[in-house]
């Protein structure tokens, strides 16, 4: 049973199967966090369920048992309706009521538990349809009526499942164990051992297991996987290396600066259950309509008995009690909104946008701002050679060939960007490297040395050197036998799709809002060149977080990334939205939204498609309402009889769905607020 829908059936939890050591520690502060989900003692059908899930990989669509009874349902409602169609009367009959109580079974029992603990919802309305339904002999409307609803929640739930799993990639970055530095020398430990102040000896290539501050050493680390951001960091004494970011060719070693159960990784996963749990709790548009019309409805039937056996007539008003109970009943409300979702989400898919539930589509076609990760998001993620300045005006390319003689002995991600800038380039020899500064080899008999400004002086480059960082470079200085000869500058640029996507937000009045963990200088000029007036700069995952909540505060909010640093404000957002099939797996599954592929004009066709498709859901929901109105007096008064009120029944739920079905019908342009 949907926990969006019909209620969570427990404390919203994420199970963190690879490494029980970090979340038992870690992450227990987590699950002591009050939320706003009471119902903490039901368990039934999802205790083994989860437990399942807790040691292994999402099963397929296809072996997935919550799956099974909505699929049962299917079957069984089509095979009773052909039995019915060609004139079989009582086996339609028998295969349509399994149909009704295999559907049913996925929401009646939660509906009435839920009802015991004095709470409504629409799995309370759908069981009181099906009820009158069944009452007035319409065994296969109570049957269709249980099976779309049965298959909607079972595949809400399978989206939760799926944000659950994603966030165990998140701690597998960090290491199994650690190298400490001890009086007595060098000790390997399990990561969660570490505790703070403790010094570790990372090593080339070995990931940080907590974080920490470098006391000995340089080099430059591979951050990317934590904040997103494509260029390493050089590094030395003083600079902050995160947890689960990558070492360069230097071994550094680093005093940490928190427990290895308690970093920065371990609070994106807090940051991220803690945003899942307040998201869980919210209720679909028809559910919050819905509630107060079960007890309305009820306790009208009530009195119209009563009435009757005080005016000495109780079957006639008996009678007309049960019309009013199915004329007030829910059938095409309930339909209204998953036949809606079912084709907008079908539809999307079409065009590279997979929205995993149908909250998500709701509030997708709500949002107001749109806030924008720069790395991968914006920009391409590969880094190239933008600007090159050299003290001899024709000796431009020459520097570049001489970077790349010993950039070619470098694995480090701007040496591919001078390479490929430069792939035709001289055989350099006794080549060494300075750890996090830069290399130094002999290059056709001359003495090269290629760093960052912070190892080589830019000398009579100064200015051009600091124009290049201005306009968001990142500048490696070219020294020939102890002289300047040029400096490179290197980004990572936009994609080119990205200032079009960004004035088609802004001609549908959607803010537009950039947030990085880049330096200021850089994401203001980024910003500028793309558009974005309000860019906000050094942000930690928790700072994103923080300001994605804050502008959810004042309109609804989409965030969009692609790193496992963004996976906090993709779950705070009112809609998380995960760029592109290679973007992290935290991001994808803390996102309820998904592009398979990268081009940022699909942003504008989603939220147009997903307004759109609000707009028809909406309607559906007023049609289904105002069909009750009218039906209600009409049957209190007995203007209509039984067979009328399910007549109509059937009318506004064959409108509903062909209106429903117009949202598979996508946009080509996005349309004006």
């Amino acid at each position: 049973m949907s926990r969006e829908c019909c209620g969570p059936d427990e404390g919203v939890s994420v199970s963190i199967g690879r490494r029980p050591d970090l979340a038992a520690g870690g992450l227990s502060a987590a699950n002591e966090l009050p939320t706003d989900l009471d119902e903490h003692d039901e368990h039934d059908e999802h205790d083994e369920h989860d437990e399942h899930d807790e040691h292994d990989e999402l099963a397929p669509w296809w072996r997935d048992r919550a799956l099974m009874l909505p699929v049962v349902s299917g079957v069984l409602l089509a095979v009773g309706f052909g039995l019915e169609w060609s004139g079989v009367g009582w086996p339609a009959t028998v295969v349509q009521g399994a149909s009704l109580l295999a559907g049913a079974a996925t929401f009646v029992p939660g509906a009435v538990r839920r009802l015991l603990r004095g709470k409504l919802g629409v799995g309370l309305l759908m069981t009181i349809a099906a009820i009158g339904a069944v009452l007035l002999g319409h065994v296969g409307e109570a049957a269709a009526l249980a099976f779309l609803f049965s298959i909607a929640e079972a595949l809400e739930d399978r989206a939760m499942d799926r944000a659950r799993h994603g966030l165990r990639a998140l701690l597998s970055l960090i290491p199994e164990t650690a190298r400490v530095s001890r009086l007595s020398g060098e000790v390997t430990v399990p990561a969660a051992e570490v505790r703070e102040l403790d010094i570790l000896v990372i090593r080339a290539g070995e990931r940080a297991a907590t974080d920490g501050i470098v006391v000995a050493g340089r080099s430059s680390i591979d951050t990317s996987a934590v904040t997103g951001e494509s260029i390493p960091v050089e590094v030395g004494p003083g600079d902050p290396v995160p947890a689960g970011s990558i070492n360069g060719s230097g071994t550094i070693q680093i005093e940490a600066t928190a427990d290895g159960r308690d970093n920065s990784l371990t609070t994106i996963v807090r940051l991220v259950e803690q945003a899942q749990a307040r998201k869980g709790e919210r209720a679909r548009l028809a559910d919050r309509i819905a509630r107060p019309l079960v007890p309305v409805v009820l306790i009208v039937a009530a009195l119209i008995i009563g009435f009757g056996f005080l005016v000495g007539d109780p079957g006639l008003w008996t009678e007309r009690a049960l019309v009013v109970l199915v004329a007030a009943s829910p059938c095409a409300l309930a339909i209204a909104v998953p036949v809606t979702v079912i084709s907008a989400i079908g539809a999307a898919s079409r065009f590279g946008v997979v929205i995993k539930s149908g909250a998500a589509f709701e509030q997708l076609g709500a949002i107001r701002t749109v806030a924008f990760d720069k790395t991968g998001t914006l920009t391409r993620n590969k880094p190239s050679v933008v600007a090159v300045a050299s003290v001899e005006p024709s000796a431009s390319a020459q520097v570049v060939r001489l970077a790349a003689a010993l950039e070619a002995n470098s694995t480090h991600p701007l040496a591919a960007a001078i390479l490929a800038e430069a792939p035709k380039h001289p055989t350099a020899s006794d080549v060494t490297e300075e750890a996090g500064n830069g290399l130094a080899g002999i290059v056709d008999g001359i003495t090269v040395h290629v760093g960052s400004t912070r190892w080589l002086n830019p000398g009579v480059l100064t200015e051009r050197a600091t124009a290049m960082e201005t306009r968001g470079m990142t500048v490696v200085v070219v020294e020939t036998d102890g002289v300047i000869a040029g400096v490179i500058g290197i980004r990572d640029e936009l994609k080119p799709e990205a200032a079009d996507a960004i004035r088609d937000l802004d001609a549908a009045g959607l803010k537009s809002v950039m947030l990085t963990g880049d330096n200021a200088r850089t994401a203001a000029a980024l910003g500028a060149e793309v558009g974005i007036a309000d860019v906000r700069a050094e942000l930690r995952p928790q700072d994103k977080a923080a300001a994605i909540e804050a502008f959810s505060g004042v309109k609804p909010t989409a965030m969009i990334g692609d790193g496992i640093n963004d996976a906090p404000a993709l779950a705070a957002a009112d809609v998380g939205i995960a760029m592109g099939a290679t973007g992290s797996a935290a991001a994808v599954e803390s996102a309820e939204v998904a592009f398979t592929g990268t081009d940022l004009r699909l942003i504008p066709l989603a939220l147009a498609h997903a307004r759109r498709g609000r707009r028809i859901m909406t309607g559906n929901i007023v049609l289904s309402l105002a069909i009750i109105v009218v039906l209600f007096p009409l049957a209190l008064f007995g203007v209509l009889g039984l067979a009328g009120v399910v007549l109509v029944h059937e009318l506004a739920e064959v409108v509903v769905i062909l209106n429903g079905i117009r949202a598979a019908r996508g946009r080509k342009v996005l349309p004006a607020a």
